[in-house]
């Protein structure tokens, strides 16, 4: 009588692996465990197997802090798990239908929450990985972090300061899905454009040139990625400021961005979760600079303003549901912009 044939077992593939596509500020000093800290940092596979698991190393910052990681499988709901250690290898497919399958792994949490190092994925097989061509980058603070928004581990002021984050379902990502484009998060919490709330020694234009921006450090390689468009959504940290101040900050910053993306269009936003009196200014100063910026030859300046206040998340920051209203009206513009 034939001996029964034992399943295959899975294949582990290192994180150096051509086939695996990493999309964001990552550290690849140490190829086999690139290091990275920024919201919404993802990496993506095409991969064959009924079975899924990644392996991954947390910073565990002061001991005790987790990273939220966002996994979504084919077209199927994401979801969010949490890391269980300094190495956690975490199981997160079973059971799918044999065949081929892509995963998308995003970085929710913030880098004030430490670095996920990812060490690699097992399956049955991976395969090359297809790209799309269009790039959109989203520099922002708390609101672009996707901060307050998931209620899923914890309630509003309950938990860790980290348990509400999910950059992946925040406006920036959910954009550029309904545009089918890469998306990378220049974002930190609290960061403005001259100035920052919560202590932060920082603002955007000081380390707008880092992989890990919130500690200032790792010189960023600009042509790693060359985004279409640019889009700015800070001014909810700086407040009510002094027209000439930060008028002429933000026309030097969209000046420090051209210079790296020469023909990318750059988007002004306002501040979602902006009150009335912010609202006003911001308005009123993006116009002005829009104006100076176009006049003076850069006719790739614009600006986007949302219809309405998004408060309803934890800390008076948009939630869930917001974001990604959020997305759809910037989406229909950015679709405009770009005649995709």
């Amino acid at each position: 009588m034939a001996k029964p044939i034992k399943p295959k077992e899975p294949t582990f593939f290192k994180a150096d692996n051509p086939n695996i596509k990493y999309v964001g500020r990552v550290d690849f000093s140490n190829p086999s465990s690139p290091r990275f800290w920024n919201p919404g940092v993802y990496l993506q596979a095409k991969f064959k197997g009924t079975s899924l698991a990644i392996t991954v190393n947390d910073e565990l910052l002061y001991g005790v802090t987790h990273n939220y990681i966002e996994i979504a499988i084919d077209n199927d709901k994401p979801f969010r798990i949490a890391t269980t250690g300094k190495t956690s290898i975490l199981k997160v497919a079973n059971n799918l239908a044999p065949g081929t399958h892509t995963v998308t792994i995003c970085k929710d949490t913030e880098s004030g929450i430490g670095y996920i190092e990812f060490v690699g994925i097992t399956c049955d097989e991976l395969l090359a990985m297809h790209s799309p061509k269009k790039k959109i980058e989203f520099i922002g603070d708390s609101i672009t972090c996707g901060t307050g928004i998931d209620l899923s581990v914890s309630a509003c002021d309950k938990g860790n300061w980290y348990d509400q984050h999910n950059a992946y379902l925040s406006y920036g990502p959910c954009t550029a899905r309904l545009l089918d484009a890469e998306w990378q998060l220049t974002a930190v919490s609290g960061i403005g454009l001259i100035h920052s709330c919560c202590d932060l020694k920082i603002t955007m234009p000081t380390v707008f040139d880092k992989v890990d921006l919130r500690a200032d450090t790792i010189q960023w390689n600009f042509k790693k990625y060359i985004p279409d468009v640019v889009t700015i959504c800070l001014g909810q940290n700086d407040g009510n400021q002094d027209s000439v101040t930060f008028c002429s900050a933000y026309v030097n910053f969209i000046k420090q961005i051209r210079s790296h993306y020469p023909k990318a269009d750059i988007v002004c936003l306002n501040s979602p979760m902006g009150n009335q009196d912010l609202t006003r200014m911001l308005k009123s100063y993006i116009g002005g600079i829009q104006k100076y910026m176009n006049e003076n030859g850069d006719e790739r300046v614009s600006h986007f303003f949302f219809p309405g206040g998004y408060n309803n998340g934890c800390g008076s920051h948009p939630d869930m549901a917001q974001q990604q209203l959020v997305a759809q009206q910037l989406s229909v513009y950015l679709k405009q912009l770009e005649n995709w």
